[in-house]
């Protein structure tokens, strides 16, 4: 992408295995590649000659396994160190920079040895790199126990509501268990983090806690910056994009009232069980709104209620094939989202000024929908702080508050403040300038 000559940078951009983690690398890819600067983009080619044994067929990413295969992929992706390497060593022109994700722990020695330096992209928001800390400030503050993870970490000296809830914190203390790859996530994460010169967030100022990124610098003693929120525009296009899905899901949406519907959609790899899924269909009913829900899982469909289609046709749809959401997220008939409040989700979200009815399920979410709770934009639906199960009710009660209660305008009052400021095309160019300077700078 771009051309790098006439003082432009050299960028080369590999991001974990995910698609949450390559959407957000590409979108900063192309921005630094509008700006003239030259851009390689680096992901796994439909080859199971360079993956190691133990994956399914044709699985080069996350998507491709269930979670409990996500530590083969990071195996997988071990394996690439040697194709890695031969692409660097076969470059006629050594490259400025490599942008980096949290598991390339084995990425930074081979640069080093071409005299590269990396940069690490956290996709996730900068409250997390507070919460995981550097590998010196968890030796000086261990967290043994799994409540310890329930409450800001000690090293953060400003008060702070970054923490996990008690039903939250298997995910962040099995970070510090070894899995299938024989590696803890937090270890490749410090691994990585201690060889790169530069930690950019996907994030902005205006969303993170004050003065955060002046903090984060100090704590792992290197900048940290924002790479800006990286929003969507609606006008984007994939290659799953199939103008006949396309257009009949927008079609429907066209037939509908203004802000009368709440688009569902909980990422393509929510580890939901069956009766979740009964749960949520069943408190969609309850609350008797209409409803875009998009399932990603082929089987999905298949273990909803039984009758729960029939009941809810011509106020509902299930739609179990690839949704433009950002499409969906910006059409006038949309008045709320029920996300699982993933990062990139919730940024689509906010950055069209959508409220939000929050069902976080794992990794950073949870910490992502407080944040957002606290801005007013949304609210939670209620779970069981032990299982973290929940309940048709509860989410009946969630999504009365946010699409058609009282407190609906100003939830939507709230979100579209929020939109007006990360929205800003403006500050989102000025924070890429600001990152081009900071890799000028320390290159």
């Amino acid at each position: 992408m771009g051309e790098g000559g006439g003082g432009g940078l050299d960028v080369v951009m590999f991001p974990w295995l995910a698609f949450g983690h390559m959407i957000p690398f590409l979108q900063l890819s192309k921005r630094l590649a509008a700006r003239g600067h030259a851009v390689s983009f680096l992901s796994t080619p439909r080859n199971l000659a360079r993956l190691p044994p133990g994956l399914p067929e044709g699985a080069e990413s996350t998507a491709d396994v269930t979670p409990d295969k996500d530590g083969l992929v990071k195996k997988a992706c071990d394996g690439l160190a040697a194709p890695f390497a031969a692409f660097l060593a076969g470059r006629a022109k050594r490259p400025d920079w490599i942008v980096v994700d949290f598991c390339h722990h084995w990425l930074p020695p081979i640069a080093d040895e071409h005299c590269v330096p990396c940069a690490m992209f956290h996709i996730i928001p900068a409250a997390m790199n507070a919460m995981f800390g550097p590998r010196w400030a968890n030796a000086r503050y261990p967290r043994t126990a799994p409540e310890d993870f329930t409450v800001p970490p000690k090293w953060i000296p400003f008060p702070s509501t970054i923490a996990f809830r008690r039903r939250e914190f298997g995910w962040i203390a099995g970070a510090f268990k070894p899995n299938a790859s024989g590696l803890p996530d937090v270890e490749r994460f410090w691994r990585t983090e201690e060889r790169c010169r530069l930690i950019i967030n996907s994030s902005c100022h205006e969303l993170e806690p004050p003065q955060l990124f002046d903090f984060l610098t100090g704590l792992f003693r290197k900048p940290t910056v924002p790479a800006g929120i990286l929003p969507p525009t609606t006008n984007l296009v994939t290659d799953d994009d199939d103008d006949d899905d396309r257009s009949e899901v927008l079609q429907w949406l066209d037939g509908q009232p203004p802000k009368s519907v709440i688009y569902v959609a909980l990422g393509s790899e929510a580890p939901l069980s069956a009766n979740d899924l009964h749960e949520l269909a069943l408190g969609l009913e309850l609350a008797g709104v209409r409803f875009l829900w998009a399932i990603r899982s082929p089987t999905a469909g298949g273990v909803l209620p039984d009758g729960f289609e029939q009941r809810t046709r011509g106020r509902g749809v299930v739609w179990g094939r690839w949704v433009a959401q950002v499409r969906v997220l910006a059409h006038g008939a949309v008045g709320a989202f029920l996300t699982h409040c993933g990062w990139g989700s919730t940024i689509e979200g906010v950055a069209l000024g959508q409220p939000l009815v929050m069902l976080p399920l794992v990794v950073d979410q949870g910490i992502i929908a407080r944040a957002m709770a606290e801005r007013g934009v949304g609210v939670e639906i209620a779970r069981d702080e032990s299982d973290g199960s929940f309940d048709r009710d509860a989410v009946a009660a969630a999504v009365r508050r946010v699409a058609v209660g009282g407190e609906r305008e100003a939830f939507a009052s709230n979100a579209n403040r929020i939109k007006d400021v990360v929205g800003d095309q403006e500050r989102e160019e000025r924070y890429i300038d600001e990152l081009v300077g900071y890799l000028r700078r320390y290159s």
